[in-house]
């Protein structure tokens, strides 16, 4: 375990801490105030500098995150909010969107609001405001690596419908700057349901400054739309803090590397510091890349995506939308690391 510029052995640590929570950890607690009262979160630590902290009574999203004291995620003016106060009509989702380090959008609907066969649904859709179920944690030694680990479940259910389950599990290790993310989903109903889903990685300043690129092997980039059409020329750049910039997106079909994975970079060149989203596009086909570098809500997003973001009926209308037949699960692989260019434009070229 490489710790403040020194390999360590479980042993060694030992012999300077009586227990590991002030090298690598994590600790429960319960936000106290304002409209996050009651809601149940871990902080974890690596001790390589990177701590985040997984919201787990909203789907076991991660909320804040920074390295060596740099803020990594995007946080917006609404903070962290429990779910109790969801409100899923309209564009009403963004008044419990605190951003965060990942949002997870379905399980069924996602993206702008939308009608499908007379069903009103929401933007992005219920599962971020969930709470998780038979959740865990656990911190232990295994096979050499300090493993800091949670897991639980979160269900999207209602009565005479369906339901879908996402079983999540999300590892860090000691020593390290990576976040796995690990998700099943089950289709629990005797019918067939509607799957949507997207990883909403969302970065902020100082990581996210003008000039900032993404960084990807882009195979297909389209703009979403004419307000997308005219940054295409300058898609990979971002601006500074701009008055009336729009929401601004644009689809990318990525080529995956040797491994499998595929991956996309938000680098900032003058921090020499970026964050790397990396996923398996076997069931997650799509990126998405959102663009919002507007005065006061500052941020950009990285978007792993089995669908785009137009709403359920067009994935209808299009003969995209995935379906999951009764007791059918599928799989999600999606990792976040925070590090230098060279580190991270080294694992993308590997």
């Amino acid at each position: 375990m490489k710790l403040w510029g020194r390999n360590y052995t479980q042993a060694e640590l030992h012999r300077y801490f009586g227990h590991m929570m002030p090298a690598a950890g994590i600790r429960r607690f319960t936000f106290d105030e304002g409209r996050a009262k009651g809601l149940s979160a871990v902080e974890v630590k690596t001790g390589a500098g990177l701590r985040f902290v997984v919201l787990l009574d909203k789907a076991l999203d991660i909320g804040d995150c920074d390295w060596r004291g740099i803020p990594i995620a995007l946080r917006t003016q609404v903070g962290e909010v429990a779910p109790q106060y969801y409100d899923p009509t309209g564009d009403e989702w963004f008044r419990s969107f605190g951003g965060g380090l990942l949002t997870t959008c379905g399980l069924t609907h996602l993206g702008a609001p939308d009608v499908d066969q007379g069903t009103s649904l929401g933007l992005h859709g219920r599962i971020h405001n969930t709470p998780g179920e038979e959740v865990g944690v656990k911190s232990a030694w295994e096979g050499g690596k300090y493993v800091l680990r949670i897991w639980g479940k979160v269900r999207e259910a209602k009565t005479l419908t369906g339901s879908l389950c996402l079983h999540r599990e999300i590892t860090a290790f000691g020593g390290e700057n990576r976040i796995i993310v690990q998700d099943t989903v089950v289709n629990e109903s005797f019918v067939k349901m509607p799957h949507m889903i997207l990883y909403h990685c969302n970065v902020g300043h100082p990581l996210l400054d003008e000039g900032a690129e993404l960084v990807a092997d882009s195979l297909e980039v389209r703009p979403r739309d004419a307000v997308a059409a005219q940054e295409f020329s300058t898609y990979q750049i971002y601006k500074g803090p701009t008055r009336g910039y729009p929401d601004t997106v644009f689809y990318h079909k990525l080529r995956p590397s040797c491994d499998g994975m595929t991956s996309a970079v938000l680098l900032n060149r003058r921090l020499d510091l970026g964050l790397a989203v990396r996923w398996d596009p076997r069931n997650l086909p799509n990126f998405i890349q959102w663009k919002y570098t507007a005065e006061g809500t500052y941020g950009a997003g990285l978007e792993p995506a089995n669908c785009l973001v137009e709403g359920r009926s067009r994935e209808r209308e299009r003969g995209t939308l995935v379906y999951l037949a009764p007791g059918e699960t599928r799989s999600y692989r999606v990792e976040l690391q925070v590090g230098s260019a060279a580190e991270l434009m080294g694992e993308m070229i590997e």
